[in-house]
């Protein structure tokens, strides 16, 4: 058996079972490997970047290892910014990296690269398999590593000669390691915590799971606590019938001002909030002076099994406040952003998976979500932009039941637009809400609050955040990557157009135009 037969079999013997790839020629022994074993499903993408983003939306939804396949280091380097928010959400998630024969490295080709090197700027496990009989144990070794940690990324490098060559065998899957079990000490300190005035607590992590967000709303109920939300969740299920929980603000004043007066500050799956960038005259540490920060449950901790250990010592009996199902319509006339996430709300099926990239509407979306059908929330956790239309990809594949609504910033769908071709390939049902302003809006507000001064409409500093002269056409590229498309000017214009796309199969794109922020 060859080497990469014996990989991808032992793959599937351990429940890893697709494979979302952008492959080259020292891959074709893995990509052959698919008629060997047909268990493994292939999913062909464009480029790398949406290849490693679909992997993490799948990791996210499934909470099983997804495997990507990548091309040398070149090929990894293309999709290191989504294998970035893949690693900041904590997302088990399996990296298998092609490289040279091993005869090969010492030609220098045009292609060798440090791979190892790379791999691990975004990695927790990095191996280089270097023997046919290993790679198959090699391989279980890096499926239970990415369940390390509470969940990493893990990079199995495969040169080429030891995908091809006989000798290999399938290998048994190895025991991943299951989240830690809640520590009796900081639920303590943490029920001391809530039962206090001014107490906040902060979810994030695997607390966002419906389990979780039960139990955080019976304490709330019993303590008088306050709840917020990590800015940016990784998997968070919400809406109609469970707590309404505001998120933390992405801006360092509205996350400040929320945190104001807090006198503890209780962590459940959560980092201890910091401002995401650093500016003139505001703190990077967004705790408040005064405030104790506890630590209920890190990243590697069942941080929905603390929850319910809390709530039983401090919220025997109570009754979470559920949010009601409150989502109407907005009313007509010219689409501005709040319409816009008034009209994706109100029309979102129950049991959908949105996922968020929408940058400068993403509060007017989180509050819009808050009384729609209950949902599941995937967030752009790393930052690197570009994450949305992959991550909807991955989310599709993994639920193909549930229906998924990608709310995205046009500038940040540019970078990895190639996703919509995989959604037509796959006919999966991604509905992809494109706010469109001609700007990168969002810097032009950054702009400001760095203090380098305003974003003018003419000058060369604006034309840097201006994305017309000329203006993406997403009607015409969309269709050109063989999505249905429209293009919505008023609410009324949108809410059919979302009808329309809830009424046929497979994927469809609203291009949604906005007034210009700023």
């Amino acid at each position: 058996m060859r080497g990469a037969q014996a990989l991808v079999g032992s793959l599937v013997g351990a429940g890893v079972d697709v494979c979302f790839m952008n492959p080259g020629t020292s891959e074709m022994h893995f990509v052959q490997a698919l008629d060997d074993v047909p268990e493994m499903r292939g999913v062909l993408t464009l480029f790398e970047g949406v290849a490693t983003g679909a992997a993490d939306g799948y990791a996210r939804i499934t909470g099983r290892p997804a495997a990507v396949l990548l091309h040398l280091g070149p090929g990894l380097g293309n999709g290191l910014a989504n294998l970035h928010n893949a690693r900041r959400a904590g997302t088990p998630l399996l990296c298998v990296v092609g490289a040279h024969a091993t005869g090969h490295v010492r030609h220098d080709a045009p292609l060798e690269s440090d791979i190892t090197a790379v791999a691990r700027t975004v990695s927790g496990w990095v191996h280089t398999s270097g023997d046919v009989r290993d790679v198959a144990e090699d391989a279980m070794r890096a499926v239970a590593a990415t369940s390390e940690r509470g969940g990493q990324v893990a990079t199995l490098v495969l040169p080429a000669d030891v995908s091809w060559s006989e000798g290999g065998a399938v290998a048994a899957p190895r025991t991943s390691l299951p989240p830690e079990a809640p520590c009796k000490t900081r639920v303590e300190a943490a029920a001391d915590a809530v039962t206090r005035p001014g107490a906040v607590v902060l979810l994030g992590g695997s607390a966002l799971s419906a389990r979780g967000m039960d139990a955080a709303g019976r304490i709330a109920a019993a303590t008088g606590a306050r709840l917020l939300v990590e800015t940016f969740p990784r998997c968070w299920d919400t809406g109609a019938g469970r707590p309404r929980v505001d998120k933390l603000g992405y801006f360092a004043e509205h996350a400040l001002a929320q945190l104001d007066g807090a006198s503890s500050l209780v962590l459940a799956g959560a980092r201890a909030p910091v401002s995401f960038f650093g500016y003139p005259g505001v703190p990077g540490d967004l705790v408040p002076d005064g405030c104790a920060v506890v630590g209920l449950a890190d990243a590697a901790t069942d941080a929905a099994a603390a929850l319910e250990e809390l709530a039983a010592t401090v919220a025997p009996g109570a009754v979470a406040v559920a949010a009601p199902l409150d989502a109407p319509a907005p009313p007509p006339g010219p689409l501005d952003v709040r319409s816009l996430c008034a009209a994706v709300a109100a029309s979102l099926p129950e049991g959908a998976i949105v996922v968020d990239e929408a940058l400068t509407a993403a509060a007017a979306l989180a509050s819009a979500l808050q009384t729609a059908a209950p949902h599941t929330q995937l967030a752009l956790t790393g930052g690197a932009i570009g994450h949305g239309p992959p991550v909807a990809v991955g989310a599709a594949v993994a639920a193909p039941d549930r229906p998924v609504v990608a709310v995205q910033a046009e500038g940040s769908a540019l970078y990895t637009l190639q996703a919509l071709w995989t959604q037509a390939r796959e006919r999966l049902d991604v509905t992809t809400v494109l706010v469109n302003n001609s700007a990168y809006a969002i810097l032009r507000v950054e702009l400001a609050r760095t203090g380098a001064g305003e974003a003018a409409r003419s000058g060369r500093a604006g034309r840097m955040l201006d994305l017309s002269d000329p203006t993406p056409d997403f009607v015409s590229l969309a269709t050109g990557l063989g999505v249905p498309a429209r293009r919505a000017e008023t609410t009324e214009e949108l809410l059919d157009a979302l009808r329309w796309a809830r009424s046929e199969p497979g994927p469809h794109l609203v291009e949604a135009i906005v007034p210009p922020l700023g």
